[in-house]
């Protein structure tokens, strides 16, 4: 029960004011961004949206290549066709050569932290040791379109391709480079492309992934992007045309960015006739079936084939290849859009997953980006099952394998289905939204996992989603500050990066659509966000600047908070005090005053003196009494009757109501522990049982940024309040959001049980158990 202080309060009060203290310094956490955002000008505006002069270089390719499964190399040619869109001359082009991160003498490996541990597995071993790998990139030769030698420099994973004269604005450069590469084992080095090894067939599983030099990007804001590539930081990309012709082992089935322009050559008649079927399909049909897949798996064919796709208006392009590979496939309608294709590709150790789930999740995220962003312009969307995830315009690849017996655990079913949709869902963060990686991991990963959370909680209600929901990002945010930095930082200085370039960018936007803003507004905001830098290339601050363009809401606190700083949220319920309104009436007062009086007289000492046989001097000295002893201070006198209905004839009736009205006022006063600024959400609880939830926005923090008062009235008694009930705002320490205060009694457990890694087989496998397998 909330206690109220019966303080008499004046009629003038009648209008309630909230009173403020402060303590700390002013921060300016409500003062509008300035240095940290650039300038706008013509090609970039200050509503975040491209400018009247916007530019963007092009890069359209035209490549051979040959995957040789003995040797596992990739051997290829490729034609480059640059066009110089900006209004600078052009002296040389920067070439990315990624898999130059892999070469014995990398950087990568040289500024790597180690350390020793009690246990050490066979890959932490081996990454101290080195992997004794041929890798790199090997450049054969750089010639003009008249085959003619180009001078080159190779600066790690760069390399400058001198012009023999400058490309002026407006003009095309056409050049040529010969290279091929060893091809990494995936599974022992790590990274986001190369083979599987499959001892049991002997045979690969191919994902071959920055296979290619190509183009660094040139841009309005940075110039060259030619930060070198350390293995975390992803990519910056130039949208161009791919033409690709693929060479591998007849037997094998190649998915990949783009059209396939061949098919009579490289389907068989049944194939392509499922492939109709499919198109017309709201259900999978497979293309190559599971006992085509096992056929072909003995029988590792020499003789080659070509399969050549097109691809238009892509920053990228990847392919896998495998005669281990099962294909399904159906169409799918995009609203706004058109009918495009969903596929998949997987071997036969994960045919139970893949075959129910992997292209009906395809399809689901597909229509759902496309609801919040724009509809999906490309005309298919492949999911690839090979043990890890990645992704590119058009394909990605995934993990979910079940056990021998085709059993798997819910950890595992949920992990494959939430990494088909991320990487899916990456078609559109950074595929066509075409943000700056290797600068801003969060712009792409953290935009896309939370579309991928609204995604899965489309797909079931109970999906349990690991990232979305502000109270999960808690215990983050409120670690160890050595631990922490701001979402703005470059990806290769971050720790915990999951955390911080994934969960915290996806939590602050879900708290933007459910807390700040509101979803109509949100929703509005966001998509015309996506619709203006559609085949583009943003900035943060054209991000920033576009959410509140298009919402009218000022969100600068907000950026400032949750992606310039570290501040995490902990606002607490520090004090709360309770008022009645003295209604002058002496029939109410006088009696509440004579009952204050009487408990205020009631001290330990009277009672035990009053149980005792002491006398006072009153009660042995009658005498000594006088008129005081006897008078009833408290008494409603008629006189006190006539100045009530005096003073009350001179109101008006808003007064009077409000006099009347019973009113309770309860003063709260909040302190701002964590530095973040946040909506304050509240709870009363009422006497009578019901309840009622009240916002306050986060501007209620403008002028006292730690502490704030708030008086609140209310017509029903309070008996508790609480803060965040709905836990939306990453409260850290949620002890603290109850008045009165509550002490939760903490929990543990008898032992912690290992975490295994993501995806993988662990935490029990109920449907295993269910079958009676092992």
């Amino acid at each position: 029960m909330i206690k109220k202080n019966l303080t008499t309060m004046a009629l003038v009060l009648a209008t309630v004011a909230s009173a403020f203290a402060q303590t700390g310094e002013y921060e300016g956490k409500f003062e509008q961004l300035g240095t940290e955002l650039r300038s706008p000008n013509m090609f970039r505006t200050a509503s975040g949206a491209p400018g009247p002069n916007y530019w963007q270089q092009q890069a359209d390719y035209e490549i051979d290549v040959t995957l040789d499964e003995e040797k596992l190399q990739i051997i290829g040619s490729e034609t480059i066709t640059y066009t110089n869109n900006s209004p600078d001359p052009l002296r040389y082009l920067w070439v990315q050569l990624d898999q130059n991160m892999r070469a014995e003498d990398s950087d990568t490996y040289k500024t790597e932290e180690t350390e020793m541990n009690d246990e050490m597995g066979k890959r932490q071993l081996q990454r101290l040791f080195g992997y004794n790998f041929d890798g790199g990139h090997k450049i054969q030769k750089v010639t003009d379109a008249n085959g003619n030698d180009l001078a080159y420099t190779i600066n790690w994973t760069m390399m400058r391709v001198d012009l023999p004269e400058e490309l002026a604005p407006g003009g095309t450069f056409e050049f040529n480079i010969d290279w091929y590469y060893n091809i990494n084992d995936r599974n022992l080095m790590g990274g986001r492309g190369g083979y599987e090894y499959f001892p049991e067939d002997g045979n690969h599983l191919f994902t071959i992934t920055q296979w290619f030099p190509r183009m660094a990007v040139y841009s309005d804001f940075e110039g060259w992007q030619h930060k070198q590539f350390m293995g975390r930081g992803e990519f910056a990309l130039t949208f161009g045309d791919y033409r690709v012709r693929i060479t591998v082992p007849e037997d094998h089935v190649v998915c990949a960015t783009g059209t396939l322009q061949n098919p009579e050559e490289v389907l068989s008649d049944e194939e392509r006739q499922r492939l109709e079927e499919a198109w017309d399909s709201d259900r999978p049909v497979e293309i190559v079936t599971l006992a085509e897949a096992k056929k072909a798996e003995k029988r590792q064919q020499k003789k080659t084939r070509t399969w050549e796709f097109f691809a238009e208006d892509v920053r990228d392009f990847a392919f896998g290849s495998s005669r281990k590979y099962i294909w399904d496939a159906m169409g799918v309608d995009i609203e706004g859009g058109e009918r495009v294709w969903a596929m998949s590709y997987y071997p036969k150790e994960a045919y139970a997953l893949y075959r129910k789930y992997s292209t009906e999740v395809v399809a689901h995220t597909l229509q759902v980006y496309s609801k919040f962003t724009i509809p999906y312009p490309y005309p298919k969307a492949i999911s690839v099952e090979a043990s890890n995830g990645m992704e590119y315009p058009m394909i990605c690849f995934n993990y979910g394998r079940t056990e021998d017996d085709g059993t798997y655990s819910e950890r595992v079913k949920y992990g494959m289905i939430g990494v088909i949709i991320h990487e899916v869902g990456h078609n559109f963060f950074p595929m066509i939204v075409n943000s700056d990686e290797r600068q801003w991991t969060w712009m792409d990963e953290g935009l896309n996992t939370f579309v991928q959370f609204l995604t899965e909680q489309e797909w079931d209600h109970d999906y349990p989603s690991r990232r979305g929901p502000a109270y999960k990002i808690a215990p983050y945010m409120g670690g160890d500050p050595e631990n922490i930095r701001p979402i703005m930082t470059n990806s290769e200085q971050i720790r915990q990066f999951g955390a911080n370039a994934y969960a915290k960018p996806a939590t602050a936007l879900n708290i933007l659509r459910e807390t700040v803003m509101g979803r109509e507004l949100f929703d509005y905001a966001f998509k015309e966000y996506s619709r203006r830098w559609a085949f583009r290339h943003p900035t943060p601050d054209d991000f920033f600047r576009t959410m509140e363009d298009a919402s009218g809401v000022d969100l600068d606190w907000f950026w400032k908070g949750w992606f310039y700083s570290i501040d995490h949220v902990d606002i607490a319920i520090t004090n709360m005090n309770g008022y009645k309104m003295n209604t002058m009436n002496p029939d109410v007062e006088l009696p509440m005053a004579a009952a204050e009086y009487k408990k205020d007289s009631e001290h330990i000492s009277r009672t035990r003196n009053m149980e005792g046989d002491m006398e006072t001097v009153m009660e042995a000295r009658p005498d000594l009494r006088d008129f005081y002893n006897s008078y009833d201070r408290f008494e409603v006198r008629q006189e006190y009757r006539t100045q009530y209905r005096s003073f009350t004839s001179n109101l008006d009736d808003e007064e009077k109501e409000l006099m009347g009205g019973n009113w309770n006022f309860y003063e709260l006063t909040f302190d701002n522990i964590g530095g973040l600024v946040m909506p304050i959400i509240l709870e009363w609880t009422y006497a009578d049982g019901t309840t009622e939830v009240e916002r306050i926005p986060a501007e209620i923090w403008r002028k006292h940024e730690h502490q704030i008062t708030k008086v609140f009235p209310k017509q029903k008694e309070v008996v508790s309040v609480r803060l965040d009930p709905y836990r939306e705002t990453a409260d850290t320490d949620e002890d603290n959001n109850y008045w009165p205060p509550v002490d939760a009694p903490s929990r543990f457990e008898l032992y912690q049980q290992r975490q295994g890694a993501r995806g993988a087989s662990s935490g029990g496998n109920p449907m295993q158990r269910a079958r009676g397998t092992n």
